[in-house]
């Protein structure tokens, strides 16, 4: 990682110290808000390789149009070595153009930082806790859970990236009476190990051929002890036992995917050490949670069996929700509001901000565990930000029809399922080849296809071609060299420039926690890479290994080793390996 500012934040720096030049002229006021200026790549290259709208935000407060005030900025800017021109453009935008030796420079950046080049300090030391996965202990892996389980640990490499001390966190739901069923399902398959003809699994039963292999480590660990045993003897001991068994099963599927977490955390250890307790006294003492009475359920009329019973509501009202929330059932148990309300209250206290990867299903609850984590943190010093990024639901498709569901899980797609037959890089970066909030299709034979219009195979091409380029120098003796970069043309550096723009890449896409805009940025870097290559195909000057140019030959190798080094480097954020060969 690198002390050094990028490139652009380098420039923001120059159009920050000119328009303190300014204010010192009289220009602009005293203490003026720069907050909105930007200093960004210009929509069209033509226009040149940076533009900034200072003119155009600051022009109000210079008491002047921004175009006059534009005059003022350039003027400065002009006596800048490193700024060949600076023009003002429309109303008031600068565009500046700048020196080649900005760009060979960045060449060189990337050689020296290797694996670093793109890892910031922007947010050094923050603490953040990334939430994803969670899926229930009742069954393996499948493309429910595929999605979001890439975003959430795509998004805490990036933020790691940009300098965060991430955790990742997987919660595991099992205090519900899903896991009391996955325990009898558990003790249905040990008695099959046993040698008993269980007939047909009974409705309301998990009925997955995954949960064989857990029944006959049941009648290993158990023998007959508990074949016909009362439940209350074995049902406790049943559900941890499935439980652990689950989450095996379950860390080994992640892992296929080159996902591993930090931190389990147990909701039963949450509610066995009193944590909702504890979180319900706190909430109570400052006048978040009281006991009230839910208005019947709306229709016409309330159904026949319906009570008004007094429960502990949360006040989320307060906090933007459409009506307040009760945090226990009318049986004393915890709603599962109430147990993740102190689940979010343990996170929060070893983390300066929260993030919950959640399916787009759960949209409803957003509002109102948002309302509980700003509630809780409003009395404990500075609030821990909590954000929560949905993830939409993927349809799995083979040459455009549905695809067939798994003979293992009976009823759903595996995650080993897809990794067995199109390998964990090719699940890895589908996932993140659209935004998350939008739909999309996973089409088997699509994914494994070779085209531009397959945004996995595009980029990964790009990488292997840049690595037959270096193998078939190295076989005729050149050898890339950085000392000539002065040789490289126009054509060459506009390939440089879109690899500069990586480091700002991934800080504008941490800001923002989207981890999918590195996909799109390694999708534009590989179009221009290969845009580069096919200008060899109709001028030989302008191939990378340029016969009877040794030299030139040696410096494009070395821009062509660094464009590689990006790629490696944004696929490797993504948890995605770069092939040699295809």
């Amino acid at each position: 990682m690198s002390d050094k500012p990028t490139l652009y934040a380098a420039f923001a720096q120059k159009i920050d110290a000119v328009l303190a030049a300014l204010e010192a002229e009289g220009v602009l006021p005293a203490d003026t808000p720069r907050g909105n200026v930007s200093v960004e790549p210009p929509r069209d290259a033509s226009h040149g390789d940076l533009a900034t709208n200072a003119a155009m935000v600051l022009a109000k407060q210079a008491k002047t149009n921004p175009r006059a005030l534009a005059e003022k900025i350039v003027e400065h800017l002009q006596r800048d070595p490193l700024i060949v021109s600076a023009e003002i453009a429309g109303p008031g935008f600068i565009n500046l153009k700048l020196a080649p030796q900005i760009w060979t420079e960045e060449v060189a950046a990337i050689a020296e930082l290797g694996d670093d080049y793109g890892k910031s300090a922007m947010d050094e030391g923050r603490r953040v806790n990334v939430e994803y996965v969670s899926a229930n202990p009742t069954g393996p892996m499948h493309m429910g859970h595929c999605r979001g389980a890439v975003v959430g640990d795509a998004l805490a490499s990036l933020l790691e990236h940009a300098g965060h001390q991430v955790t990742r966190e997987y919660y595991v739901n099992d205090a519900g009476g899903q896991v009391d069923t996955l325990a009898r399902s558990v003790h249905l398959r040990y008695r099959e190990a046993l040698g008993e003809d269980i007939g047909e699994i009974p409705e309301g039963f998990y009925p997955g051929a995954y949960l064989v292999p857990v029944g006959e480590a049941a009648a290993k660990e158990f023998g007959d002890r508990f074949r016909t045993a009362p439940e209350d003897e074995w049902l406790a001991i049943f559900r941890a036992f499935a439980v652990e068994r689950m989450m095996d099963v379950i860390k080994s599927d992640l892992a296929l995917l080159g996902i591993n977490h930090d931190v389990f955390s147990s909701e039963a250890a949450l509610q066995a050490a009193k944590k909702p307790e504890a979180a319900e006294a706190w909430l109570r003492e400052h006048d978040f949670v009281y006991d009230g009475v839910l208005e019947a359920p709306k229709g016409k009329a309330p159904p026949e069996d319906w009570e008004p019973v007094e429960l502990p509501l949360f006040r989320s009202t307060k906090f933007g929700d459409d009506q307040d929330r009760p945090i226990k059932k009318s049986d004393g148990k915890w709603t599962y509001f109430g147990a993740d309300l102190a689940y979010h209250m343990q996170k929060a206290e070893n983390a300066d901000e929260l993030i919950d990867i959640w399916g787009a299903d759960h949209a409803g609850t957003v509002k109102r565990i948002k309302a509980a984590v700003a509630a809780l943190s409003e009395g404990q010093g500075e609030p821990v930000p909590f954000d929560v990024k949905l993830v939409q639901m993927v349809q799995l498709l083979r040459d455009g029809e549905p695809a067939k569901m798994s003979k293992r899980s009976g009823n759903f797609v595996t995650i080993a399922d897809m990794v067995e037959e199109v390998g964990k890089d090719v699940v890895r970066f589908s996932m993140l080849t659209r935004k998350p909030e939008a739909q999309m299709d996973f089409d088997f034979a699509k994914v494994v296809e070779a085209s531009k219009d397959n945004p996995v195979f595009y980029v990964q091409y790009a990488h292997a071609r840049i690595c037959s380029i270096l193998r078939k120098a190295d076989a005729e003796g050149i050898t890339p060299s950085g000392e000539q970069l002065d040789l490289l043309t126009e054509d060459d550096l506009a390939l440089v420039k879109q690899a500069a723009q990586f480091p700002r890449e991934v800080e504008a896409a941490a800001r923002a926690r989207e981890p999918h805009r590195i996909a799109f940025y390694l999708y534009d870097l590989a179009a221009a890479f290969h845009a580069f290559w096919n200008l060899g195909n109709d001028d030989a000057e302008k191939r990378i290994i340029v016969a009877q140019n040794a030299r030139l030959s040696a410096a494009r190798l070395f821009l062509a080793s660094q464009i590689g080094q990006v790629i490696r480097n944004g696929l490797a954020l993504l948890g995605v390996e770069a092939v040699e060969e295809l």
